[in-house]
């Protein structure tokens, strides 16, 4: 069963030992998040953003009055036992890619400079061909896409022995892929690994990571919309090889605003006209997006969400046929802070128009470091608990969740932060949450 939580009658296995966190990409948001993650180490900056390190969770009654901090109530890894390493195109350390990246001022850099440059990215699975707006030499050579996968499960079994690791988990923090459709090619396992070793251009560079990581019993995230871990033979392999998985997209930006004001929306039956949105930002990432072919993979994760959140079949006088509109536009003054415009077109009681607008100045990187955090201590936390294939209760982290064969994802964000928590209570062995309150009620 895909994301199943059928052992959680056992407890889940302590978090003994270091945890390796690897991340395919050592650009912004991977820096970012190590080097964030280090300063919180050395007492430097508190992790905030993180809801595994900063929230609570409260356990049974309202008058029981037990609200632990996740951290404590989960038996998580300690941030004492982290330890990092990336794959990167360009050979660049953290430090340095940090600087370039530009996201963190000197007075945070300068601190930690001599841990962050002993991180140098191991040579990259990557053509250009699905990426064409980056360049790189630091870049794995093979015959085949099989040889070049299994050069990846290599470099996890000697990092893990390297650093003494106990467990590994991989979040995938490079760019957008152009945009692939499934085929034929991603059906079933033989087929998928056939098609690697005949070097198909449907098998992409993410897609040997996930491979590759499910393969060494790896929990793999994919925190970009490309079709990477959520295929169907992919999707069977770690069923079969009992690994969590999880993607896709990082929810940071523009689509969290949307996963918080959209279900508002609903929850009032306000109906909507039409959503336009705009971005400009100037990091990779908008260069990467600047490509129509990426862009048509971003696009993609974040035109999904408003129709699942609104359910325009349930409602069409409120929903039926709404206009959206996404935009990317690269914008090189912008840098890593990248702002969201967006103009809302609503009708209220009796059709009269309204209109909401939001501007937001964010910055990508500060917002996607902290879900990085969550995303690897959960994920391999799941990975103690039994839990194995998709993890849909990790949707409360994604632009575009992956469910079950036949299931529409989760969108709202206030849902899947109960579906978040109700997961972490159950797998403790304790009551689900539900607010009825009926204890106030019954004599």
């Amino acid at each position: 069963m895909q994301g199943s939580a059928s052992t959680a009658h056992q407890p889940p296995r302590p978090a003994t030992g270091k945890l390796g966190i690897l991340t395919p990409g050592l650009g912004a948001v991977a820096t970012t998040f190590i080097a964030g993650v280090e300063s919180v180490r050395r007492g430097l900056s508190a992790p905030i953003g993180s809801l595994t390190q900063m929230a609570t969770i409260r356990l049974g009654k309202r008058t029981d009055g037990r609200s632990p901090l996740i951290k404590d109530f989960l038996p998580l890894a300690s941030l004492d036992d982290i330890v990092f390493g990336a794959w990167d195109p360009i050979a660049d350390d953290a430090y340095t890619a940090a600087k370039k990246a530009g996201v963190l001022e000197d007075r945070d850099l300068e601190p930690i400079a001599d841990f962050l440059k002993g991180i140098v990215p191991m040579p990259a699975v990557f053509e250009n061909k699905y990426v064409t707006r980056l360049h790189g030499e630091n870049v794995k050579k093979g015959k085949t896409k099989r040889d070049l996968a299994e050069q990846l499960r290599q470099d996890m079994r000697d990092f893990k022995a390297k650093h003494g690791c106990d467990r590994l988990v991989i979040v995938w923090c490079a760019s957008t892929e152009i945009y692939i459709k499934p085929g034929p090619q991603h059906a079933t396992i033989e087929q998928f690994e056939k098609a690697m070793d005949d070097n198909d251009d449907a098998i992409s560079p993410s897609m040997l990571y996930a491979w590759a990581a499910i393969m060494e019993g790896v929990p793999y995230c994919n925190g970009a919309p490309n079709l990477a871990v959520d295929t169907q033979a992919l999707l069977q392999l770690a069923i079969d090889k009992g690994v969590p998985v999880s993607g896709k997209d990082f929810k940071t930006g523009q689509t969290w605003m949307k996963t918080i004001v959209a279900p508002g929306l609903k929850a009032r039956m306000l109906g909507l006209e039409g959503w336009y949105s705009t971005n400009i930002l100037g990091n990779r990432d908008g260069e990467v997006l600047d490509d129509p072919a990426s862009f048509k993979t971003k696009e993609e994760s974040k035109l999904s969400v408003l129709h699942t959140i609104l359910q325009p079949e349930l409602y069409p006088a409120l929903y039926k046929d709404f206009s959206h509109v996404v935009r990317i536009n690269f914008y090189p003054p912008r840098g890593d802070n990248k702002e969201g415009w967006d103009n809302i077109d609503i009708r209220g009681w009796m059709g009269y128009p309204m209109q909401i607008k939001i501007n937001f100045l964010c910055r990508d990187s500060i917002l996607a470091a902290p879900l990085v955090l969550d995303l690897a201590l959960l994920s391999d936390f799941a990975h103690r608990a039994g839990m194995k294939g998709i993890q849909e209760w990790l949707s409360f982290y994604y632009k575009s969740p992956m469910a079950a064969a036949g299931l529409q994802p989760e969108h709202d964000l206030f849902i899947q932060q109960t579906k978040l928590k109700n997961t972490m209570r159950h797998l403790m062995g304790e009551e689900q949450i539900t607010h009825l309150g009926l204890e106030y009620y019954q004599s």
